[in-house]
């Protein structure tokens, strides 16, 4: 599958983001869920880019830093593998797990690339406490701006490349990954898989939510309904959640959530 001029800017933008939010952690564009999701919009194939979004996020919960250990890079194993997986055209259930291979794999160089940009930067610091000594503001921020840019394009180059390589390079170096690499992939991201399970479970895990939790479980198999569909179903409970919630504190009783962290928010 070959891109437009348009398509090709349009996707530059998002790695950017994505590079630059990695750092950030402000807007988020770096997680899988949303910047697979904005390859996909850009390419044509949201729902395909969603899909694959949403198995990835489930590896990026179990991915966290832990002391000087810098966790897997995201948002490059994000955009890389939403570019690999929509330009090979394969959108079966094995296209997506060559797909999550990929993300792993591009994960960890994009490590390697996350030590050269931080290399990098000990030089942006040094011109950026230069201008600090002379009282020059503007040039403080410059240097952050260009620290900030290098970020972006640790990612934005690399899905550039990916962008121009043919699809039929591509597809034949997908093809060529041995068979024990990409099953032994599926099953590593699998473990992943249930320690973001552990997590979100752990964050949810209160009785006013546990309801639609398995609620989620008993509406995915309906394959009729479509992602707009679905999307109302999930808005229309919530609402209808907050409604019965605020009726329920109405009363004029303290009443207790079952969650300390709740009750200290509805106290604040």
């Amino acid at each position: 599958m070959e891109f437009s001029i348009l398509t090709v800017i349009l996707v530059l933008i998002v790695a950017l983001l994505a590079g630059m939010e990695s750092i950030l952690d402000q807007f988020q564009f770096h997680q899988p869920i949303i910047a697979c999701s904005l390859i996909g919009l850009a390419t044509g194939h949201l729902s395909e880019g969603i899909i694959l979004g949403g198995a990835l996020q489930l590896l990026a919960l179990g991915w966290a830093n832990i002391g000087a250990a810098v966790a897997p890079d995201a948002a490059l194993a994000s955009v890389a593998s939403a570019i690999i997986f929509i330009k090979a055209g394969d959108f079966s259930a094995e296209g997506r797990i060559i797909a999550i291979a990929t993300a792993v794999t591009l994960a960890t160089v994009g490590l390697v690339l996350t030590m050269v940009v931080r290399t990098l930067s000990v030089v942006i610091v040094h011109r950026a406490d230069h201008a600090a000594e002379q009282g020059n503001f503007r040039g403080v921020e410059f240097w952050h701006y260009v620290a900030l840019a290098a970020q972006g394009l640790r990612v934005a180059i690399p899905a550039g490349l990916l962008m121009f390589i043919p699809s039929s390079v591509v597809q034949k170096a997908l093809e060529a990954l041995p068979k024990w690499f990409t099953e032994g992939m599926a099953i590593g991201g699998g473990m992943v898989v249930a320690v973001g399970f552990a997590m979100v479970i752990n964050l949810m895990a209160t009785k006013e939510v546990w309801p639609f939790f398995f609620l989620g479980f008993a509406l995915a198999p309906i394959s009729q309904l479509t992602l707009i569909a679905t999307g109302i179903i999930g808005l229309c409970l919530a609402i209808i959640y907050l409604n019965l919630s605020k009726n329920k504190g109405g009363g004029g009783g303290n009443t207790s959530s079952g969650d300390p962290l709740g009750d200290i928010l509805n106290d604040y």
